[in-house]
């Protein structure tokens, strides 16, 4: 089925051109998920740095110099005739996935730079400034836990030495693992010389939501990021043997998990444009005929005003502890991230609205590596549109002509930020 049948007429790519579409199908089986569905691609797999190899390929043909910093950031330069690299403008995004995720979230991104690029090169364009391209590690969070863990690295924002013990879901620590993948953890860390070369970022990224199609147009300028966090809940109770403890006898905390679960979607409800979502859970230790002695659950929570944002999540855990004592446990609840509402910068996105005039203006509930960016620097975002309205599935969809928009407005957004008289033809 073709979503696009009343799409408004758009430019399409110049005959012979490289296309985003063409370099998505080049990794379309890196990291299949064959199990769930969709692509698993976690932050030091063997996709993820199929991919990562993929991308320092592409930018070397095209003549950018590539190198990976400390954090594990993948950065690409398309320097000017001085090579002095000040006031850049960067654009990129993610080749992580969540598990069993869509084909475009983050690769989309990353492959319309790619294309930006040759198009700017095409209309024989000449930088200004330098332009940079980025490809950030574990924005998912979908290995650590930590959404958006290089930009949070690199700007300081997530603690080196916390980073370093974070663990993954089968116990091994960020610093092992990323030594075991030629990354070393000691020089981990806040990185103010390579923020302080960057003038702005622009991220052009899936829709994730409905706006796009119900407006009939296929890309948008961003205006805001939802506040949202992420907070683990363990429930304690008393683990024992399935089949010789009696029903009254049982202190089990997968009973409070359950209800819980249900607890936070109604309090959720009761505040006017919230989102509570429990996405994992996680009893240890997880037998089919053993009483788990403790369940953990992870929530993420999210609202454009930070307050009400604290609000829910006040009541989901005073609620947890009433529900866990009413089955004979105990129930803590722990911040593992909180990223508060980010407006992007709003002189930035009025110089998008003049070189994209018919884009609309969309915020969005999804978290990004702009966002992070954004308290230190000016950034933007731009969405495709997704036909479905459906992503973190296998069901996101982007469909190729709005991709090809998508990286034509990319490049015309970076040609007037990079400097408009640098183009010769």
């Amino acid at each position: 089925m073709s979503f696009s049948q009343t799409a408004p007429v758009l430019p399409v790519v110049p005959a012979g051109a490289p296309t985003v579409a063409g370099l998505l199908k080049d990794i379309s089986d890196v990291g299949r998920d064959t199990s769930r569905g969709g692509y698993s691609r976690p932050v030091f797999s063997t996709a993820e740095a199929d991919l990562r190899t993929w991308f320092i390929e592409q930018a070397g043909r095209r003549g950018l110099d590539v190198h990976t910093d400390a954090n594990g950031i993948i950065w690409a330069w398309w320097d000017t005739a001085a090579g002095v690299r000040t006031d850049a403008v960067a654009t990129g995004s993610h080749l992580d996935s969540v598990p069993g995720g869509g084909e475009y979230d983050g690769p989309l991104g990353v492959a319309s730079a790619l294309v930006a690029v040759d198009l700017l090169k095409a209309r024989n364009f000449r930088p200004r400034r330098p332009l940079a391209l980025a490809v950030f590690p574990e924005e998912e969070g979908s290995r650590f836990g930590v959404a958006c863990l290089g930009s949070r690295l690199l700007t300081g924002e997530l603690n080196a030495d916390k980073a370093r013990n974070l663990k993954d879901p089968d116990g091994n620590t960020y610093a092992d693992v990323a030594a075991a993948n030629g990354q070393d953890p000691r020089f981990i860390g806040a990185d103010y010389e390579a923020l302080q070369q960057l003038g702005m970022f622009v991220e052009l990224h899936v829709e994730q939501g409905r706006g796009l199609i119900d407006l009939n147009q296929p890309v948008a300028i961003g205006s805001s990021i939802l506040g949202h966090g992420r907070w683990k809940l363990g429930i304690a109770g008393e683990g024992n043997h399935a089949g010789t403890t009696l029903m009254k006898d049982r202190r089990d905390p997968m009973i409070a998990a359950a209800k819980v679960v249900v607890s936070i979607r109604d309090t959720a409800r009761k505040y006017k444009d919230a989102r509570a979502t429990v996405g994992r859970v996680q009893p240890v230790p997880g037998g089919t005929n053993v009483i788990a002695s403790r369940v953990d659950l992870w929530i993420d929570v999210r609202h454009p005003e930070d307050s009400v944002t604290a609000a829910l999540v006040e009541a989901i855990g005073l609620n947890a502890q009433v529900l866990a004592a009413e089955e004979g446990c105990t129930a803590v609840l722990g911040a593992e991230s909180l990223s508060p509402t980010v407006h992007f910068d709003a002189g930035l996105r009025d110089r998008l609205q003049k070189l994209l005039p018919s884009a609309p203006v969309l915020d969005t509930g999804a978290g990004h590596d702009a966002g992070v960016l954004a308290a230190h620097l000016p950034t933007a975002m731009l969405f495709v549109r997704n036909p479905t309205g459906i992503s973190h599935s296998p069901d996101e969809l982007v469909e190729d002509r709005d991709a090809e928009a998508g990286a034509l407005a990319l490049a015309d957004s970076l040609a007037g930020l990079l400097g408009e008289a640098g183009t010769l033809g």
